[in-house]
């Protein structure tokens, strides 16, 4: 596995935390992001993950930058959505899809087809049996109605 899909799914499980645990929304996104990889990676993590400074900045970058436009993010989620309720929606598939519409909205650094594929691994290897269709089936909404026009030469 890639180091930067190990950092996705690092990424995803402490979203999935944060969701957990509702963040607290006094703190900095940026501090809260270091602040999470710090604990996940003393007790969370498997033994073999030991992420360099590069992987630990882009798991940092992925967190912070979901945690930051979580609110747009969730707007999006609910526009394209259709039939579900955020907070009915199983919260791996919440927070796969807030990584991946950041990914193409927010990070023009990715392709946009790379940001969906990856979003699309993740949740073969997390959700349910219906999961990836229906994360593949969202992404590709919104990069084609909402990133693609937020991003030139997209």
């Amino acid at each position: 596995m890639g180091g930067r899909r190990s950092g996705r799914e690092a990424a995803l499980q402490i979203l999935y935390q944060a969701d957990w645990s509702r963040e607290d929304p006094e703190t900095p996104p940026h501090d809260l992001a270091r602040q999470a990889v710090e604990q996940y990676l003393d007790g969370l993590a498997p033994a073999s993950f030991n992420p360099d400074q590069e992987l630990r900045s882009f798991m940092e970058g992925l967190i912070s930058g979901v945690l930051l436009r979580k609110e747009e993010i969730d707007e999006i989620i609910k526009r394209f959505a259709r039939g579900w309720k955020l907070e009915r929606m199983a919260m791996v598939d919440r927070n796969i899809l807030r990584l991946g519409i950041f990914e193409l909205c927010y990070n023009p650094d990715i392709p946009p087809r790379v940001a969906i594929n990856e979003a699309v691994e993740l949740a073969k290897k997390y959700g349910d049996a219906d999961s990836p269709a229906f994360v593949n089936g969202i992404l590709d909404s919104v990069f084609q109605e909402v990133c693609s026009s937020k991003l030139t030469g997209r």
